[in-house]
């Protein structure tokens, strides 16, 4: 049976408003069934916990009920059911599977097995399950799977009292001394005592070392789904294998799932080999064997461990940082790029505001034509930014910064209103218009009020909605499948052509592909370099036929992206490509120089 050791928590004084039940009623309630006299109470203002199962010793049988705080005018009391006040105590919580077998006997031996092995102690208190409970309660989860278990403790040790009321001579200098340098849950050093190590390592004997920082992917995961107690026992395993490790010449337990280490000094491969070693060994979780722990390293080379003393584990935590990918251990080695680009990351985003309020981001336009007239078709907003007004910075120098923390957002906003307000001017103009496609980051996905907030910044320009094409790359397609879909169903029906970006670099699978309103789809450059160059293979072209075909097929236009040379747009003209975005016709020009290229006063 699973069992989820969760946490001790404290419940004050409270009011057990109840109903007396039978065996029939447990029965009822392990079948996810609760007394309706009592759950129409369950939202109500001022319980302490949703509706249970309770054996209370002063009634001498089980009921089913719902505790209130008491004595406060606020709260509407149930006046349809009985009361018995509950003195406020100490309870041990433990999540099982259920499995219809809940009975007083039953709770007692598990709660009483799980004390023996692991008994109520916390960092600054000691809790005993008591032998004779005055209240034990038992709570159904959702969907009524699993049960919750509050089995009431006794107090034995109450440390928090003296450190709440500012008493510190009630502390001798071996517990402040622990306290300050050792972790209180593995019982191992924490970083203040490893600090020493990396601003003397002569008083230890350490000529030369590495420095290693790592943490635990998914730790929460592994703490909401298992418990405190079997998340804090890889805490532990983590601990006795840096101890028993060779390599390693002092460790400490940061704080969370973070850890430090400084280990000898090793070749690149030998040392990401016996830190491999020491993961793959720690990958297993005790209480679930089909559950695999990964983990995300950064390690920090001899060179730069040894110049950077006790800043070293800022060098550590940023190549951690690094370690992105699901479902595998990450050992990512620090160099001095990823310092100059965290720095520089850092930086830009700080800076940001200030360059909007400059005006220093430019859009571009890259045209797209028609495969067939050569004829132009519409634009691709790109965005450049002239920084500081010295030096015009391509996206890759920013763009993918901004993506990581949300502040795209911004810089999408920026391209969508000066496309808007220079087709605004071309129609008042008399000039031509034809669509022009602008970014939808999959940040933008998340924001309940996109679609709204796209809607009035078009519409405050006078911008007719079809001239306004939003692309979404394949890459941001599988993170909210739903909510991706409402979102462009949304644009749809406002008349915003929709296009998908970069198709077949991605995930994207066929059956999403018959869902997306999509007015074009857009072959990915990489594709469309390995056609009509000479050394074309039969399988690149049958992949590219295919997407073709799929587009065609499902009402799409089909756009092939970065085309640069003439054979390759006979290629793509004799596969039936509709439409080319690409060098050979034209690079991403200023607004100004699309205007007088492109599109001429009537």
């Amino acid at each position: 049976m699973f069992v989820n050791k969760l946490n001790q928590v404290y419940k004050p004084r409270r009011i057990l408003f109840y109903e007396e039940i039978g065996e029939g009623d447990i029965a009822a309630f392990c079948n996810k069934e609760i007394c309706t006299k009592v759950d129409k109470y369950a939202d109500s203002f001022g319980t302490y916990d949703y509706p249970g199962l309770f054996f209370i010793n002063s009634l001498d049988k089980p009921v089913t009920g719902i505790e209130f705080r008491p004595d406060d005018r606020r709260v509407g009391y149930p006046e349809d059911l009985r009361s018995v006040s509950l003195s406020d105590g100490y309870f041990y919580t433990v999540e099982i599977e259920n499995e219809g077998r809940i009975t007083f006997s039953y709770i007692r031996e598990l709660i009483e097995g799980i004390a023996n092995d692991n008994d109520a102690h916390r960092q600054y208190s000691d809790l005993s399950i008591k032998a004779e409970p005055d209240v034990v309660g038992i709570f159904s989860s959702e969907g009524g799977k699993k049960v919750r278990i509050l089995y009431e403790c006794s107090l034995i040790k109450d440390a928090a009292k003296d450190l709440i009321e500012d008493n510190p001579e009630t502390f001798d200098k071996d517990y402040l001394f622990k306290t300050a340098f050792f972790d209180p849950i593995t019982g191992h050093y924490n970083w203040n005592h490893l600090v020493p190590y990396l601003e003397m390592p002569k008083d230890c004997g350490i000529t030369d070392y590495s420095f290693v920082h790592f943490d635990v992917k998914a730790f929460k995961v592994i703490n909401e789904v298992y418990g405190h107690i079997a998340a804090n026992g890889v805490l532990k395993n983590i601990v006795n294998a840096m101890k028993a490790a060779d390599f390693v010449y002092a460790s400490a337990r940061c704080h969370n799932d973070n850890f430090a280490m400084m280990i000898k000094d090793m070749p690149q491969e030998e040392t990401r080999e016996k830190l491999s070693l020491l993961f793959e060994k720690l990958s297993h979780l005790e209480e679930d064997p089909n559950y695999t722990i990964y983990f995300r390293c950064g390690v920090v080379p001899m060179k730069r461990a040894m110049l950077s003393g006790n800043r070293v584990s800022d060098a550590g935590k940023m190549a951690q940082a690094m370690g992105t990918n699901h479902n595998q251990t990450d050992i990512v080695f620090y160099t001095d790029s990823i310092h100059d680009d965290v720095m520089w990351s850092n930086y830009i985003k700080a800076y940001l505001d200030t360059a909007i309020e400059n005006d220093e981001f430019v859009v571009y336009l890259q045209p797209k034509f028609d495969i067939y007239t050569e004829k132009i078709h519409g634009a691709e907003a790109l965005i450049r930014w002239n920084y500081k007004k010295k030096e015009m910075l391509s996206p890759y120098r920013f763009i993918p910064f901004f993506e990581t923390d949300g502040s795209i957002a911004k810089v999408d906003d920026i391209v969508l209103n000066k496309v808007c307000s220079a087709l605004r001017h071309w129609k008042e103009e008399g000039r031509p218009l034809y669509p022009v496609s602008v970014n939808l980051s999959r940040n933008q996905l998340y924001d309940s009020d996109i679609v709204s907030h796209l809607t009035g910044i078009v519409d405050s320009y006078g911008v007719d909605h079809s001239l306004i094409d939003f692309e979404l790359t394949e890459s941001a397609t599988y993170d909210n499948k739903n909510r991706m879909l409402n979102v462009l169903d949304e644009l749809r029906n406002k008349g915003f052509l929709i296009s998908m970006d970069d198709f077949g670099t991605g995930y994207s699978s066929f059956s999403l592909l018959t869902e997306m309103p999509l007015d074009t789809l857009k072959i990915d450059k990489s594709f469309v370099d390995k056609i009509g160059m000479g050394n074309e293979k039969k399988q690149d072209t049958i992949v590219i036929t295919h997407i073709i075909t799929l587009a065609k097929e499902l009402g799409f236009v089909c756009l092939a992206e970065g085309a640069e040379e003439k054979s390759q747009i006979e290629r793509l003209r004799e596969l039936g490509c509709e439409l080319i975005q690409g060098y050979y016709y034209s690079k991403p020009v200023p607004l100004s120089e699309y205007e007088a290229k492109y599109l001429p006063v009537s």
